[in-house]
């Protein structure tokens, strides 16, 4: 666990009034007595998930099975994995309704940062359902609405210019809103505006009408008729860079920039950039390299967008600004995913005008808790910095993955680059995102080894655009690795078979 406090006790002294009678009930000693009990009675259940298991009993599978049946007649087709969570957990560990046991590699993509039934985050969740109302919103939201977002805001200005944010339930809302704010910063730039914007080849940026088109997937917005004009960069290319030198390759990259501008004079909104790409393959990029693209847009008042959505808190510093030290040029910043309430922030310049950000509910009481404590273990944790938890781990993940690739070559070719950045290592990302490349990156094979290592015992993900790729974005508990692992192996012999 990342934390041995279990328990908050009440904020304020026991000898001070509360300010009000919300404050009061939250305070109370025999609230805190029934949420301890209840934190305790999770934990005790927790306690026995030790490993992989199958279904409890036949019966229990049968039930299972009815239910993803009747799942997949409501959504209108199956599930891609046979998964429905019984709502019990331990750490990477999660138990499914037949009672199964499986190594959670992937964390809901990214959102189960600290694990399942986390006593913090049970508590956190406990104390915002005595909220007055499940939701809050624009117009009407209570304290811990604005804890929360104070807290984020307070964070990202550590090394960067953001001042203000505006929250929302999903990420795809977040990048929505970040949009709207940069085309109407830059809305007086020409006649008709500054209708277009660039973003980098195989980004993803959620799933509404807008970001389809942008997110660079065709698969995503078949039959969306294409109304959002998006100029497409080449990302960082490391086999390239290091053939034509550093120095040329940027020459290159800033040529290519150069001909959209010159092509479509002051009528780029934004840039958007994912300083580690997450659906387009975990792909990284030299600072030095981001940092003159973010250069060029200033020179050429163009925003620069920092889409953080899956990298926060996963690199080996909380912002992946930070770690890179590239705060100072972030117009607009996009997060998500862990922190539980996504949010899209901006700097003093980027302030839109009132009726622009707007919406029925930004969150809920439970969301805004849970959000606010997750930033409170991350702040306090010992993850980040050059021999932080999160290196750790990214190295150990590491070292079990090049272990298994030398056992088992014949898994692990040189993969083809029908579309993507070439691939010098087999085993790549950063921190707590992590990635490793079988059957050289066969789309087919890919999704079925996820499929095996599923029925093995570890949940994980594919990401990239040719080549594909193993994703894990696995809860931080290094002692877990050696049974992953072995899972894994059983899985890609099933799927190599």
């Amino acid at each position: 666990p990342m934390t041995t406090q279990t328990h908050t006790p009440p904020h304020a002294h026991p000898s001070a009034p509360a300010p009000s009678l919300g404050a009061d009930l939250l305070q109370s000693p025999r609230t805190h007595s029934a949420i301890r009990a209840l934190v305790d009675e999770v934990q005790a259940r927790s306690a026995h998930l030790t490993g992989v298991r199958g279904p409890t009993s036949p019966a229990a599978r049968q039930s299972f099975d009815d239910a993803m049946a009747h799942a997949a007649d409501s959504r209108g087709r199956p599930l891609l994995f046979p998964y429905l969570g019984s709502g019990l957990g331990n750490g990477a560990l999660v138990e499914l309704a037949d009672g199964s046991v499986k190594w959670d590699m992937i964390s809901g993509i990214g959102v189960h940062f600290f694990g399942h039934s986390h006593p913090a985050l049970i508590e956190a969740a406990l104390r915002g359902a005595l909220s007055d109302t499940a939701m809050q919103g624009n117009l009407q939201g209570n304290l811990d609405q604005y804890e929360f977002l104070n807290t984020l805001v307070r964070l990202a200005k550590r090394q960067s210019r953001i001042a203000h944010g505006y929250l929302a339930t999903n990420g795809v809302m977040a990048n929505e809103n970040a949009l709207k704010v940069c085309y109407q910063k830059h809305a007086a730039a020409a006649p008709g505006g500054a209708p277009r914007v660039i973003a980098f080849k195989d980004c993803f940026m959620g799933r509404s009408v807008t970001m389809s088109q942008i997110g660079d997937a065709a698969a995503n917005r078949v039959g969306i008729p294409l109304s959002t004009m998006v100029d497409y960069m080449p990302f960082y290319d490391p086999v390239t860079a290091r053939a034509m030198g550093e120095a040329r390759y940027l020459e290159v990259t800033l040529m290519h920039l150069r001909q959209y501008v010159e092509r479509y004079p002051k009528q780029h909104a934004c840039f958007i950039f994912e300083l580690i790409q997450g659906e387009g393959g975990f792909n990284t990029a030299p600072r030095e390299w981001l940092r003159a693209l973010m250069h060029f847009c200033k020179d050429h008042g163009i925003a620069v967008w920092d889409d953080e959505i899956q990298t926060f808190g996963r690199t080996d510093q909380m912002f992946a600004f930070e770690a890179l030290d590239l705060g100072d040029y972030v117009d607009v910043l996009c997060i998500g995913k862990m922190t539980q309430v996504c949010a899209t922030l901006w700097t003093k310049d980027y302030n839109p005008g009132p009726g622009l950000l707007s919406g029925t509910f930004t969150g809920g009481g439970t969301t805004f808790k849970v959000g606010s404590k997750v930033l409170e273990l991350l702040e306090h944790s010992d993850l980040y910095g050059e021999h932080g938890r999160a290196s750790r781990h990214h190295a150990l993940f590491a070292h079990h993955a090049r272990a298994l690739i030398a056992k088992h070559p014949q898994w692990f070719p040189t993969p083809t680059r029908p579309l993507g950045p070439t691939v010098t290592d087999l085993v790549g990302g950063r921190a707590g995102m992590m990635r490793f490349t079988p059957f050289g990156g066969d789309k087919d094979k890919v999704m079925k080894a996820t499929k095996t290592m599923f029925d093995e015992g570890v949940i994980a993900f594919y990401c990239g655009h040719g080549p594909y790729h193993i994703r894990m974005l696995p809860v931080l508990r290094e002692e877990d690795w050696p049974k992953v692992f072995e899972c894994v192996e059983r899985g890609l012999a099933r799927a190599a078979g």
